[in-house]
Protein backbone atom coordinates (compact mmCIF):
# COMPACT_ATOMS: atom_id res chain seq x y z
CA UNK A 1 0.00 0.00 0.00
CA UNK A 2 2.80 2.41 0.85
CA UNK A 3 4.51 1.66 -2.47
CA UNK A 4 1.32 2.45 -4.34
CA UNK A 5 0.94 5.77 -2.58
CA UNK A 6 4.53 6.70 -3.34
CA UNK A 7 4.04 5.73 -6.98
CA UNK A 8 0.99 7.97 -7.15
CA UNK A 9 2.96 10.97 -5.92
CA UNK A 10 5.83 10.15 -8.26
CA UNK A 11 3.47 9.93 -11.22
CA UNK A 12 2.13 13.36 -10.24
CA UNK A 13 5.45 15.12 -10.60
CA UNK A 14 6.20 13.11 -13.74
CA UNK A 15 2.88 14.19 -15.23
CA UNK A 16 3.59 17.83 -14.41
CA UNK A 17 7.12 17.60 -15.77
CA UNK A 18 6.13 15.75 -18.92
CA UNK A 19 3.36 18.26 -19.53
CA UNK A 20 5.93 21.06 -19.47
CA UNK A 21 8.24 19.11 -21.80
CA UNK A 22 5.47 18.24 -24.28
CA UNK A 23 4.23 21.83 -24.41
CA UNK A 24 7.76 23.04 -25.13
CA UNK A 25 8.24 20.36 -27.78
CA UNK A 26 4.98 21.27 -29.53
CA UNK A 27 5.97 24.93 -29.42
CA UNK A 28 9.37 24.15 -30.94
CA UNK A 29 7.83 22.01 -33.71
CA UNK A 30 5.25 24.66 -34.60
CA UNK A 31 7.94 27.34 -34.61
CA UNK A 32 10.14 25.16 -36.87
CA UNK A 33 7.28 24.49 -39.32
CA UNK A 34 6.37 28.17 -39.51
CA UNK A 35 9.98 29.15 -40.02
CA UNK A 36 10.39 26.49 -42.71
CA UNK A 37 7.41 27.85 -44.61
CA UNK A 38 8.70 31.38 -44.26
CA UNK A 39 12.17 30.32 -45.42
CA UNK A 40 10.71 28.49 -48.44
CA UNK A 41 8.80 31.63 -49.45
CA UNK A 42 11.97 33.68 -49.06
CA UNK A 43 13.89 31.21 -51.25
CA UNK A 44 11.30 31.49 -53.99
CA UNK A 45 11.41 35.28 -53.85
CA UNK A 46 15.22 35.21 -53.88
CA UNK A 47 15.42 32.90 -56.90
CA UNK A 48 12.81 34.92 -58.80
CA UNK A 49 14.74 38.12 -58.19
CA UNK A 50 18.04 36.53 -59.23
CA UNK A 51 16.49 34.97 -62.36
CA UNK A 52 15.07 38.34 -63.39
CA UNK A 53 18.45 39.99 -62.93
CA UNK A 54 20.14 37.17 -64.82
CA UNK A 55 17.83 37.75 -67.79
CA UNK A 56 18.48 41.48 -67.65
CA UNK A 57 22.24 40.92 -67.72
CA UNK A 58 21.87 38.40 -70.56
CA UNK A 59 19.94 40.97 -72.62
CA UNK A 60 22.70 43.52 -71.94
CA UNK A 61 25.37 41.06 -73.09
CA UNK A 62 23.38 40.21 -76.24
CA UNK A 63 23.44 43.87 -77.33
CA UNK A 64 27.19 44.10 -76.65
CA UNK A 65 28.35 40.95 -78.50
CA UNK A 66 29.96 41.28 -81.93
CA UNK A 67 27.80 40.09 -84.84
CA UNK A 68 27.87 36.44 -85.91
CA UNK A 69 30.02 37.39 -88.88
CA UNK A 70 32.80 38.60 -86.61
CA UNK A 71 35.79 36.30 -86.07
CA UNK A 72 35.25 33.67 -83.36
CA UNK A 73 38.29 34.93 -81.45
CA UNK A 74 36.70 38.37 -81.25
CA UNK A 75 33.41 36.89 -80.08
CA UNK A 76 35.21 34.75 -77.53
CA UNK A 77 37.25 37.68 -76.21
CA UNK A 78 34.20 39.91 -75.74
CA UNK A 79 32.26 37.08 -74.03
CA UNK A 80 35.07 36.31 -71.60
CA UNK A 81 35.51 40.01 -70.87
CA UNK A 82 31.85 40.32 -69.90
CA UNK A 83 32.13 37.19 -67.78
CA UNK A 84 35.03 38.68 -65.86
CA UNK A 85 33.38 42.06 -65.39
CA UNK A 86 30.03 40.67 -64.24
CA UNK A 87 31.55 37.76 -62.34
CA UNK A 88 29.00 35.59 -64.18
CA UNK A 89 29.71 32.20 -65.84
CA UNK A 90 28.82 32.53 -69.60
CA UNK A 91 28.96 30.43 -72.77
CA UNK A 92 28.17 31.10 -76.47
CA UNK A 93 27.08 28.68 -79.26
CA UNK A 94 26.79 29.45 -82.97
CA UNK A 95 23.60 28.92 -84.95
CA UNK A 96 24.47 25.24 -85.50
CA UNK A 97 24.95 24.64 -81.79
CA UNK A 98 28.70 24.53 -81.84
CA UNK A 99 30.36 26.00 -78.79
CA UNK A 100 32.22 29.19 -79.68
CA UNK A 101 33.34 30.27 -76.22
CA UNK A 102 32.74 29.59 -72.54
CA UNK A 103 34.22 31.01 -69.37
CA UNK A 104 36.31 28.81 -67.13
CA UNK A 105 33.80 28.88 -64.20
CA UNK A 106 31.02 27.86 -66.61
CA UNK A 107 33.03 24.96 -67.98
CA UNK A 108 34.03 23.78 -64.50
CA UNK A 109 30.45 23.87 -63.15
CA UNK A 110 29.16 22.10 -66.25
CA UNK A 111 31.72 19.33 -65.83
CA UNK A 112 30.89 18.96 -62.11
CA UNK A 113 27.16 18.52 -62.71
CA UNK A 114 25.87 15.31 -64.25
CA UNK A 115 22.79 17.13 -65.52
CA UNK A 116 21.66 18.61 -68.83
CA UNK A 117 22.99 22.06 -69.54
CA UNK A 118 19.46 23.43 -69.99
CA UNK A 119 18.70 22.69 -66.31
CA UNK A 120 21.58 24.68 -64.90
CA UNK A 121 21.86 27.52 -67.41
CA UNK A 122 19.50 30.03 -69.01
CA UNK A 123 19.52 29.89 -72.85
CA UNK A 124 18.94 33.17 -74.74
CA UNK A 125 18.63 32.81 -78.53
CA UNK A 126 20.02 35.81 -80.42
CA UNK A 127 18.36 37.17 -83.62
CA UNK A 128 21.20 35.73 -85.73
CA UNK A 129 20.64 32.21 -84.38
CA UNK A 130 23.41 32.11 -81.80
CA UNK A 131 22.64 30.96 -78.23
CA UNK A 132 23.95 32.76 -75.13
CA UNK A 133 24.12 30.55 -72.02
CA UNK A 134 23.99 32.24 -68.60
CA UNK A 135 24.37 30.16 -65.46
CA UNK A 136 21.22 30.12 -63.33
CA UNK A 137 21.85 31.40 -59.83
CA UNK A 138 19.83 29.46 -57.30
CA UNK A 139 19.77 29.23 -53.52
CA UNK A 140 20.25 25.86 -51.87
CA UNK A 141 17.98 26.14 -48.81
CA UNK A 142 15.13 24.03 -47.46
CA UNK A 143 13.92 23.05 -50.92
CA UNK A 144 17.11 21.29 -51.89
CA UNK A 145 17.21 17.55 -51.49
CA UNK A 146 20.81 16.72 -50.61
CA UNK A 147 23.58 17.84 -48.33
CA UNK A 148 24.99 21.31 -48.80
CA UNK A 149 27.40 21.54 -51.64
CA UNK A 150 25.99 18.66 -53.69
CA UNK A 151 22.87 17.32 -55.31
CA UNK A 152 20.11 19.02 -57.29
CA UNK A 153 19.72 22.73 -57.11
CA UNK A 154 23.34 23.51 -56.16
CA UNK A 155 24.64 25.38 -59.16
CA UNK A 156 26.70 27.96 -57.34
CA UNK A 157 30.10 26.36 -57.15
CA UNK A 158 32.06 25.85 -53.91
CA UNK A 159 30.51 26.84 -50.58
CA UNK A 160 32.02 29.78 -48.75
CA UNK A 161 33.19 29.22 -45.20
CA UNK A 162 30.23 29.43 -42.84
CA UNK A 163 27.91 30.67 -45.59
CA UNK A 164 25.71 29.53 -48.49
CA UNK A 165 26.90 28.26 -51.87
CA UNK A 166 28.53 31.04 -53.91
CA UNK A 167 29.71 31.74 -57.42
CA UNK A 168 33.31 30.81 -58.09
CA UNK A 169 35.36 33.84 -57.01
CA UNK A 170 37.07 35.53 -59.94
CA UNK A 171 38.22 39.03 -59.07
CA UNK A 172 36.36 40.14 -55.96
CA UNK A 173 32.69 40.43 -55.06
CA UNK A 174 30.13 39.95 -57.80
CA UNK A 175 27.14 42.06 -58.76
CA UNK A 176 24.76 39.94 -56.66
CA UNK A 177 26.77 40.77 -53.54
CA UNK A 178 26.57 44.44 -54.43
CA UNK A 179 22.77 44.41 -54.83
CA UNK A 180 22.30 42.59 -51.52
CA UNK A 181 21.29 39.08 -52.69
CA UNK A 182 24.55 37.43 -51.85
CA UNK A 183 26.22 37.04 -48.44
CA UNK A 184 24.95 34.77 -45.66
CA UNK A 185 21.83 32.88 -46.80
CA UNK A 186 18.68 31.61 -45.24
CA UNK A 187 20.21 28.22 -44.53
CA UNK A 188 22.52 29.66 -41.89
CA UNK A 189 19.66 31.75 -40.46
CA UNK A 190 17.37 28.70 -40.26
CA UNK A 191 20.09 26.62 -38.66
CA UNK A 192 20.71 29.33 -36.07
CA UNK A 193 17.03 29.61 -35.19
CA UNK A 194 16.64 25.84 -34.91
CA UNK A 195 19.72 25.64 -32.71
CA UNK A 196 18.32 28.46 -30.55
CA UNK A 197 15.01 26.61 -30.21
CA UNK A 198 16.84 23.42 -29.32
CA UNK A 199 18.93 25.26 -26.70
CA UNK A 200 15.79 26.90 -25.26
CA UNK A 201 14.01 23.55 -25.14
CA UNK A 202 16.95 21.90 -23.38
CA UNK A 203 17.38 24.73 -20.87
CA UNK A 204 13.71 24.86 -19.88
CA UNK A 205 13.47 21.06 -19.75
CA UNK A 206 16.45 20.84 -17.41
CA UNK A 207 15.35 23.86 -15.36
CA UNK A 208 11.73 22.73 -14.94
CA UNK A 209 12.63 19.41 -13.34
CA UNK A 210 14.03 20.72 -10.01
CA UNK A 211 11.15 23.20 -9.71
CA UNK A 212 8.49 20.55 -10.28
CA UNK A 213 10.33 18.05 -8.10
CA UNK A 214 10.59 20.54 -5.22
CA UNK A 215 6.84 21.20 -5.41
CA UNK A 216 5.88 17.53 -5.38
CA UNK A 217 8.48 16.72 -2.69
CA UNK A 218 6.70 19.16 -0.38
CA UNK A 219 3.43 17.41 -1.22
CA UNK A 220 5.07 14.10 -0.34
CA UNK A 221 6.17 15.52 3.02
CA UNK A 222 2.63 16.76 3.61
CA UNK A 223 1.27 13.31 2.70
CA UNK A 224 3.64 11.59 5.13
CA UNK A 225 2.62 14.05 7.85
CA UNK A 226 -1.06 13.22 7.28
CA UNK A 227 -0.23 9.50 7.48
CA UNK A 228 1.68 9.96 10.73
CA UNK A 229 -1.20 12.00 12.19
CA UNK A 230 -3.70 9.38 11.01
CA UNK A 231 -1.70 6.64 12.70
CA UNK A 232 -2.52 8.14 16.10
CA UNK A 233 0.26 10.67 16.75
CA UNK A 234 -2.09 13.61 17.21
CA UNK A 235 0.74 15.94 18.26
CA UNK A 236 2.48 15.62 14.88
CA UNK A 237 2.60 18.75 12.69
CA UNK A 238 3.95 19.38 9.20
CA UNK A 239 6.36 22.04 7.97
CA UNK A 240 4.28 25.09 7.01
CA UNK A 241 7.09 27.45 5.98
CA UNK A 242 6.53 29.50 2.83
CA UNK A 243 3.83 31.70 1.34
CA UNK A 244 2.55 29.54 -1.52
CA UNK A 245 -0.50 27.28 -1.82
CA UNK A 246 1.31 24.22 -0.43
CA UNK A 247 2.29 26.17 2.69
CA UNK A 248 -1.33 27.35 3.03
CA UNK A 249 -2.54 23.74 2.87
CA UNK A 250 0.07 22.75 5.48
CA UNK A 251 -1.05 25.55 7.80
CA UNK A 252 -4.68 24.54 7.38
CA UNK A 253 -3.75 20.95 8.20
CA UNK A 254 -1.85 22.03 11.33
CA UNK A 255 -4.80 24.11 12.49
CA UNK A 256 -7.22 21.23 11.90
CA UNK A 257 -4.82 18.82 13.63
CA UNK A 258 -4.55 21.14 16.64
CA UNK A 259 -8.32 21.41 16.83
CA UNK A 260 -8.73 17.64 16.63
CA UNK A 261 -6.06 17.10 19.27
CA UNK A 262 -7.76 19.61 21.58
CA UNK A 263 -11.15 17.98 21.06
CA UNK A 264 -9.80 14.49 21.68
CA UNK A 265 -7.95 15.63 24.79
CA UNK A 266 -11.02 17.47 26.02
CA UNK A 267 -13.26 14.46 25.42
CA UNK A 268 -10.83 12.14 27.17
CA UNK A 269 -10.62 14.47 30.14
CA UNK A 270 -14.37 14.93 30.16
CA UNK A 271 -14.97 11.19 30.07
CA UNK A 272 -12.44 10.50 32.83
CA UNK A 273 -13.75 13.27 35.07
CA UNK A 274 -17.38 12.39 34.40
CA UNK A 275 -16.67 8.80 35.34
CA UNK A 276 -15.06 9.98 38.55
CA UNK A 277 -17.85 12.42 39.37
CA UNK A 278 -20.53 9.80 38.73
CA UNK A 279 -19.05 7.44 41.31
CA UNK A 280 -19.78 9.70 44.31
CA UNK A 281 -23.53 10.25 43.85
CA UNK A 282 -23.97 6.65 42.68
CA UNK A 283 -22.16 5.35 45.76
CA UNK A 284 -24.24 7.57 48.07
CA UNK A 285 -27.39 6.55 46.22
CA UNK A 286 -26.55 2.86 46.54
CA UNK A 287 -25.81 3.21 50.24
CA UNK A 288 -29.01 5.18 50.90
CA UNK A 289 -31.14 2.60 49.10
CA UNK A 290 -29.54 -0.25 51.07
CA UNK A 291 -30.23 1.57 54.37
CA UNK A 292 -33.78 2.53 53.51
CA UNK A 293 -35.68 -0.65 54.61
CA UNK A 294 -34.18 -1.24 58.10
CA UNK A 295 -34.31 2.47 59.07
CA UNK A 296 -37.00 4.00 61.24
CA UNK A 297 -39.53 6.44 59.68
CA UNK A 298 -37.49 9.55 60.53
CA UNK A 299 -34.34 8.09 59.06
CA UNK A 300 -36.25 6.89 56.00
CA UNK A 301 -37.48 10.43 55.35
CA UNK A 302 -33.92 11.74 55.60
CA UNK A 303 -32.66 8.97 53.30
CA UNK A 304 -35.35 9.78 50.73
CA UNK A 305 -34.27 13.41 50.73
CA UNK A 306 -30.66 12.21 50.28
CA UNK A 307 -31.73 9.98 47.39
CA UNK A 308 -33.57 12.92 45.75
CA UNK A 309 -30.46 15.11 46.06
CA UNK A 310 -28.25 12.41 44.55
CA UNK A 311 -30.66 11.87 41.67
CA UNK A 312 -30.79 15.64 40.96
CA UNK A 313 -26.99 15.76 41.06
CA UNK A 314 -26.79 12.84 38.62
CA UNK A 315 -29.36 14.49 36.39
CA UNK A 316 -27.48 17.80 36.47
CA UNK A 317 -24.17 16.08 35.79
CA UNK A 318 -25.52 14.16 32.78
CA UNK A 319 -27.19 17.28 31.41
CA UNK A 320 -24.01 19.36 31.63
CA UNK A 321 -21.84 16.60 30.19
CA UNK A 322 -24.21 16.30 27.24
CA UNK A 323 -24.26 20.07 26.74
CA UNK A 324 -20.47 20.26 26.86
CA UNK A 325 -20.23 17.47 24.30
CA UNK A 326 -22.71 19.22 21.99
CA UNK A 327 -20.79 22.49 22.24
CA UNK A 328 -17.59 20.69 21.25
CA UNK A 329 -19.23 18.81 18.39
CA UNK A 330 -21.34 21.59 16.86
CA UNK A 331 -19.66 24.29 14.78
CA UNK A 332 -22.85 25.84 13.43
CA UNK A 333 -25.16 28.24 15.20
CA UNK A 334 -28.40 30.01 14.28
CA UNK A 335 -27.78 33.46 15.78
CA UNK A 336 -30.51 35.98 16.55
CA UNK A 337 -30.67 39.32 18.33
CA UNK A 338 -31.02 38.69 22.07
CA UNK A 339 -32.07 41.28 24.65
CA UNK A 340 -29.34 40.80 27.24
CA UNK A 341 -30.81 43.10 29.89
CA UNK A 342 -34.16 41.28 29.84
CA UNK A 343 -32.40 37.92 29.95
CA UNK A 344 -30.20 39.00 32.85
CA UNK A 345 -33.15 40.37 34.85
CA UNK A 346 -35.11 37.12 34.39
CA UNK A 347 -32.26 34.89 35.55
CA UNK A 348 -31.34 37.21 38.44
CA UNK A 349 -34.93 37.03 39.71
CA UNK A 350 -34.65 33.24 39.93
CA UNK A 351 -31.85 33.44 42.52
CA UNK A 352 -32.95 36.67 44.21
CA UNK A 353 -30.13 38.81 42.81
CA UNK A 354 -30.19 42.47 41.77
CA UNK A 355 -29.77 43.22 38.03
CA UNK A 356 -29.65 46.40 35.93
CA UNK A 357 -27.73 48.21 33.23
CA UNK A 358 -28.22 49.31 29.64
CA UNK A 359 -30.66 47.85 27.20
CA UNK A 360 -28.34 46.17 24.71
CA UNK A 361 -28.73 43.42 22.18
CA UNK A 362 -26.22 40.81 21.09
CA UNK A 363 -26.16 38.37 18.19
CA UNK A 364 -26.29 34.79 19.48
CA UNK A 365 -28.40 31.88 20.75
CA UNK A 366 -30.72 32.85 23.57
CA UNK A 367 -30.78 29.35 25.07
CA UNK A 368 -26.98 29.20 25.45
CA UNK A 369 -26.64 32.77 26.73
CA UNK A 370 -29.37 32.09 29.30
CA UNK A 371 -27.48 28.98 30.46
CA UNK A 372 -24.24 30.95 30.88
CA UNK A 373 -25.93 33.67 32.94
CA UNK A 374 -27.78 31.09 35.04
CA UNK A 375 -24.58 29.17 35.82
CA UNK A 376 -22.77 32.33 36.94
CA UNK A 377 -25.69 33.59 39.04
CA UNK A 378 -26.23 30.21 40.73
CA UNK A 379 -22.51 29.90 41.35
CA UNK A 380 -22.47 33.39 42.95
CA UNK A 381 -25.50 32.58 45.11
CA UNK A 382 -24.02 29.21 46.18
CA UNK A 383 -20.60 30.54 47.21
CA UNK A 384 -21.08 34.30 47.53
CA UNK A 385 -23.81 34.64 50.13
CA UNK A 386 -26.80 36.93 49.90
CA UNK A 387 -25.15 39.95 48.27
CA UNK A 388 -25.25 39.10 44.53
CA UNK A 389 -25.61 41.76 41.83
CA UNK A 390 -25.35 41.85 38.04
CA UNK A 391 -25.35 44.50 35.32
CA UNK A 392 -24.79 44.82 31.58
CA UNK A 393 -23.29 47.72 29.61
CA UNK A 394 -21.15 48.69 26.64
CA UNK A 395 -17.45 49.49 26.46
CA UNK A 396 -16.01 52.50 24.55
CA UNK A 397 -15.09 50.26 21.60
CA UNK A 398 -18.68 48.99 21.29
CA UNK A 399 -18.26 45.60 22.94
CA UNK A 400 -20.80 44.37 25.46
CA UNK A 401 -19.80 43.52 29.05
CA UNK A 402 -21.80 41.54 31.62
CA UNK A 403 -20.60 41.60 35.24
CA UNK A 404 -21.83 39.27 38.02
CA UNK A 405 -20.51 40.05 41.53
CA UNK A 406 -20.72 38.41 44.95
CA UNK A 407 -19.28 38.88 48.45
CA UNK A 408 -18.02 35.34 48.94
CA UNK A 409 -14.56 34.24 50.01
CA UNK A 410 -13.21 34.99 46.52
CA UNK A 411 -10.89 33.04 44.24
CA UNK A 412 -7.11 33.24 44.72
CA UNK A 413 -5.33 34.84 41.78
CA UNK A 414 -3.42 31.65 40.93
CA UNK A 415 -6.66 29.71 40.46
CA UNK A 416 -8.69 32.27 38.50
CA UNK A 417 -7.87 30.64 35.18
CA UNK A 418 -8.03 27.02 36.27
CA UNK A 419 -11.56 27.27 37.63
CA UNK A 420 -12.80 27.29 34.02
CA UNK A 421 -11.37 23.81 33.43
CA UNK A 422 -13.91 20.93 33.41
CA UNK A 423 -14.50 19.35 36.85
CA UNK A 424 -11.94 21.58 38.55
CA UNK A 425 -12.71 22.52 42.16
CA UNK A 426 -10.78 24.83 44.43
CA UNK A 427 -8.67 23.11 47.04
CA UNK A 428 -10.73 22.34 50.14
CA UNK A 429 -14.02 22.63 48.27
CA UNK A 430 -16.25 19.76 49.37
CA UNK A 431 -18.50 17.91 46.99
CA UNK A 432 -21.39 18.44 49.41
CA UNK A 433 -21.20 22.17 48.71
CA UNK A 434 -23.00 21.47 45.46
CA UNK A 435 -22.12 21.65 41.77
CA UNK A 436 -20.34 19.18 39.56
CA UNK A 437 -17.44 21.32 38.34
CA UNK A 438 -18.76 21.86 34.81
CA UNK A 439 -20.67 25.13 35.22
CA UNK A 440 -17.81 27.56 34.67
CA UNK A 441 -16.36 25.40 31.89
CA UNK A 442 -19.70 25.66 30.06
CA UNK A 443 -19.71 29.44 30.57
CA UNK A 444 -16.34 29.70 28.85
CA UNK A 445 -17.44 27.46 25.96
CA UNK A 446 -20.61 29.49 25.43
CA UNK A 447 -18.73 32.82 25.54
CA UNK A 448 -16.17 31.58 23.00
CA UNK A 449 -18.88 30.26 20.69
CA UNK A 450 -20.27 33.80 20.61
CA UNK A 451 -16.88 35.30 19.78
CA UNK A 452 -16.26 36.55 23.32
CA UNK A 453 -14.47 35.55 26.49
CA UNK A 454 -14.98 35.27 30.26
CA UNK A 455 -12.65 36.13 33.13
CA UNK A 456 -12.61 36.04 36.90
CA UNK A 457 -11.53 39.08 38.89
CA UNK A 458 -11.20 39.97 42.54
CA UNK A 459 -13.72 42.46 43.97
CA UNK A 460 -12.76 45.41 46.06
CA UNK A 461 -13.91 44.82 49.61
CA UNK A 462 -13.92 41.03 49.14
CA UNK A 463 -15.71 38.69 46.83
CA UNK A 464 -15.53 37.72 43.20
CA UNK A 465 -16.55 39.35 39.92
CA UNK A 466 -17.12 37.28 36.76
CA UNK A 467 -17.06 39.31 33.53
CA UNK A 468 -18.33 38.13 30.13
CA UNK A 469 -17.25 40.25 27.16
CA UNK A 470 -19.14 39.82 23.87
CA UNK A 471 -18.70 41.51 20.49
CA UNK A 472 -21.29 44.09 19.52
CA UNK A 473 -23.52 43.10 16.56
CA UNK A 474 -22.58 46.46 15.01
CA UNK A 475 -18.81 45.84 14.98
CA UNK A 476 -18.93 44.31 11.49
CA UNK A 477 -16.09 42.27 10.05
CA UNK A 478 -13.69 43.06 12.89
CA UNK A 479 -15.71 41.06 15.41
CA UNK A 480 -15.14 37.31 15.67
CA UNK A 481 -17.96 35.42 14.02
CA UNK A 482 -20.35 33.73 16.48
CA UNK A 483 -19.92 29.99 16.50
CA UNK A 484 -16.11 30.15 16.21
CA UNK A 485 -13.73 29.85 19.11
CA UNK A 486 -11.43 32.76 19.69
CA UNK A 487 -7.80 32.09 20.30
Amino acid sequence: MRWRRSTGVRSLYLRIYLTVVVVLLVFALIAAVLFRRHAAAEETRFESAVLERTRTMAALIERSLPPASAPEDTQREVLLDWSRQLKLPLALDDASGRRIAESEPYRRILEDRARPESEIALASRLPDGRVLWTLKIRFKGFKGGGPPGSGPGHEHGPRGEGGPPRLPPINGPGPLDRIGLGGPGLLDEATGVLLLLAALFTAITLGAYPVVRRLTRRLEILQRGVEVFGSGRLSHRVDARGEDEVAAVARSFNQAAQRIEDLVRSNRSLLANASHELRSPLARLKMAVSMLDPADPAQQEELRREIDRDIRELDELVEEVLLASRLDARSDMQPELVDLLGLLVEEAARVGAEAGGQEVQVLGEERLLRRALRNLLENARRYGGDEVSADVGTLPDGRIEISIRDRGPGVPAEFRERIFEPFYRLPGHAERAGGVGLGLSLVRQIAERHGGRVRCEGREGGGTCFVITLPSPMLGDDAPAPGRHSG
